[in-house]
């Protein structure tokens, strides 16, 4: 590589230091991290100062230490800004984050059709605005986006498979966002991004084959291993709702399934009868019964053929863990499987968008992460 092109590696080797540290960090800091020389960082850190990507903090003097405080800088995180995007059924979120990943801004309106592509899309990119403008921030500052959807998505962000339309087969939401919001986009299932969410901000930060499950009204799974999220062919890996000789689909119209619902009012009835149930409710708790079997034996051939050391219950799931976890994990210890531990999500509804700003963080390169290339 030329000059130019190693000083903008190096540029964003130190951003990324910055943006993974926990604090303010020291020029001697980031020579352990990066391992480049104090005269490079120093350099390069007075360009980023200049350009508004990070600050240098006044100093700090260390009581007993004789000499001058050493340097200290940070990331201006709100500098450089991430959009991602959660479609449903029924509606479509938003929400804007910095590059640490924190959420800024927010949007969300009900869909006026789903079942058009286009016009749902729309509303998608006027949400991303919209969150743009609830965190104070320009267009000059959105760097990327993704888009959680569901589905069967491939590598390239296409929908191959829907259960319940044809209608979104062949899109390519990637492409198809950046027209409208003009940044690059990725895409990926909303469970896939569930269960990247689940390890980078959630409960699973201490295991690295995870599945993460939502199974009810709606089914699907998401699946790290070794820390990747596994797509397989065409993005099909965990679109277990089209897997005939699985019971996926057999309670989806139980009321105690729609906890998994996007319809905010069969959630309410969701929620009712398991305040039922905690009641001692007979019919309620013969209702719950019945769900945890369905559970039971989706995770059961799950911990036999994935075999994750975590199952993360998430998409509504989590509402009701207090009743759902310990009868899933006797039924799960009942039928003699791997010691496959279970937990519910933390990140709650959140959780695909959490996992959207992740991935487009992971797809930065130095092209998106450093500053942006001087022009001719």
């Amino acid at each position: 590589m030329n000059q130019s092109a190693v000083r903008r590696v190096n540029t964003s080797v130190i951003l990324r230091a910055l943006a993974v540290s926990a604090g303010p960090t020291t020029m001697t800091g980031l020579a352990a991290r990066t391992g480049l020389s104090r005269r490079t960082i120093e350099l390069i850190l007075d360009t980023l100062v200049e350009a508004g990507w990070v600050r240098e903090l006044d100093r700090v003097p260390v009581s007993g230490s004789a000499g001058r405080p050493a340097r200290r800088y940070e990331l201006r995180a709100e500098h450089a800004l991430l959009a991602a995007v959660r479609v449903t059924t029924v509606d479509v979120s938003a929400v804007v984050a910095d590059v640490r990943g924190r959420i800024l801004g927010r949007a969300h309106r009900p869909l006026r059709s789903y079942q058009d592509p286009r016009a749902t899309l729309d509303d998608a990119a006027e949400l991303v605005l919209a969150a743009l403008d609830d965190a104070g921030g320009t267009a000059d500052r959105l760097r990327a986006g993704a888009v959680a959807s569901g589905g069967a998505i491939d590598d390239d962000g296409v929908v191959r498979r829907l259960v319940h339309t044809t209608r979104w087969e062949g899109v390519h939401l990637p492409d198809e966002l950046a027209r409208r919001v003009r940044v690059p986009w990725f895409a990926d299932n909303d469970t896939n991004l569930g269960a990247l969410a689940e390890r980078w901000r959630g409960v699973a930060g201490d295991h690295d084959n995870v599945v993460w499950a939502m199974l009810g009204n709606r089914t699907g799974l998401g699946i790290l291993i070794r820390g990747a999220v596994h797509r397989g062919l065409d993005g099909a890996a965990g679109e277990i709702v089209e897997a005939r000789s699985m019971p996926a689909g057999s309670v989806e119209h139980r009321p105690v399934a729609w906890l998994t619902s996007p319809e905010p009012a069969q959630r309410a009835v969701a929620h009712a009868r398991f305040d039922a149930a905690r009641t001692g409710d007979p019919a309620a708790l013969a209702e719950v019964d019945e769900f945890v079997e369905n559970i039971a034996s989706i995770l059961t051939t799950l911990s036999w053929t994935v075999a994750p050391s975590l199952i993360v219950l998430g998409g509504g799931l989590e509402d009701a863990a207090d009743v759902l976890l310990p009868r899933v994990r006797a039924a799960l210890r009942e039928a003699r499987t791997p010691a496959v531990e279970l937990r519910a999500t933390g990140l709650g509804h959140d959780g695909p968008l959490v996992g959207a700003v992740k991935l487009a963080l992971d797809r930065m390169d130095t092209e998106l992460f450093g500053p942006p290339a001087p022009t001719a």
